[in-house]
């Protein structure tokens, strides 16, 4: 019942992150809708800062007073970076919409790699000092080798978003810092984009916060589905979703159902395999 809306900033036209209009928009919608009451669940802003772009630090700013703030990531989307370290796998993901030239790929490829050297390491400094003075919790992205956790440890980072290799998880691991998959990742089985399988990590201990990714109804389903899959008990499945999430982002109020909590809960039946919801409850109130 509670809902963190990611909000990637950082301007790259070129393939199709949107810029500050649309970025400025989505914020203002989500706190119109929050003080109205319109919104179901209780939702917070996660700022996903995309540090090789000129304009990151800006919207940034322009954003750190937001009265919902409670979450930022660094990401550095570059191909030959992290995630896209294999520059054909990159093209070959940005094609699911429309095959490029080569000269269209070598032109992208061009313009990310000159600003990802230009911007990525200063603007990753800055908003790692912003976040600290404003006591935001911050998330790394896409680790895969042990310096990318080696250097987030150093930065204070509390979450490890989505590392690519089970090295990266197991280096968070050591360093106490939590790491995040996708539930798209458990119920599908394997990630989209080719990197270590969240049920390896889960089957190694390496696994403690699901995140939606895009997909909010997966997020019940694989919290199940690592009791099937992994051999994990129900109430350590059902902590990926609610006790550990809410502990590293700093919500101490929720999370568990314990006195002196809010009574955030959803009570669930199973149909056949696939856990449904039959009643939620946002702070006592069921949710109708």
């Amino acid at each position: 019942t509670t809902v963190f809306d990611a909000l990637a900033i950082g301007t790259r036209l070129a393939v199709g992150v949107r810029g500050r209009d649309v970025q400025l928009a989505c914020s203002g919608a989500l706190l119109r809708f929050s003080r109205r009451d319109l919104l179901r669940a209780e939702h917070f802003l996660h700022l996903r800062c995309e540090i090789a772009t000129q304009d990151v630090i800006e919207l940034f700013d322009t954003l750190s007073e937001h009265p919902l703030l409670r979450l930022a990531s660094v990401m550095d989307h570059t191909p030959g970076q992290r995630q896209w370290h294999d520059r054909e796998q990159w093209r070959r993901y940005q094609e699911r919409h429309g095959k490029w030239t080569d000269e269209q790929a070598a032109t992208a490829l061009a313009e990310l790699a000159d600003e990802q050297k230009r911007f990525a390491d200063d603007h990753r400094r800055e908003i790692v000092e912003r976040c600290r003075v404003r006591g935001i919790p911050l998330a790394s992205h896409d680790d895969t080798l042990v310096e990318h956790v080696e250097q987030a440890a150093a930065e204070g980072m509390v979450l490890a978003e989505f590392p690519t290799t089970r090295l990266a998880a197991a280096q968070a691991k050591k360093r106490s810092i939590a790491t995040i998959m996708g539930a798209p990742n458990v119920v599908r089985g394997g990630s989209h984009s080719g990197n270590v399988s969240a049920l390896e990590l889960a089957e190694a201990g390496l696994l403690d916060i699901l995140s939606s990714d895009y997909v909010p109804s997966s997020l019940l389903a694989a919290a199940f589905d690592l009791v099937a899959k992994a051999g994990w008990t129900l109430p350590r499945a059902v902590a990926t979703v609610s006790h550990a999430p809410a502990r590293k982002a700093g919500l101490t109020d929720r999370g568990a159902i314990e006195p002196g909590l809010r009574a955030d809960f959803v009570r669930v039946a199973m149909l056949d395999s696939l856990p449904v919801p039959r009643e939620t409850y946002r702070a006592g109130k069921r949710v109708v």
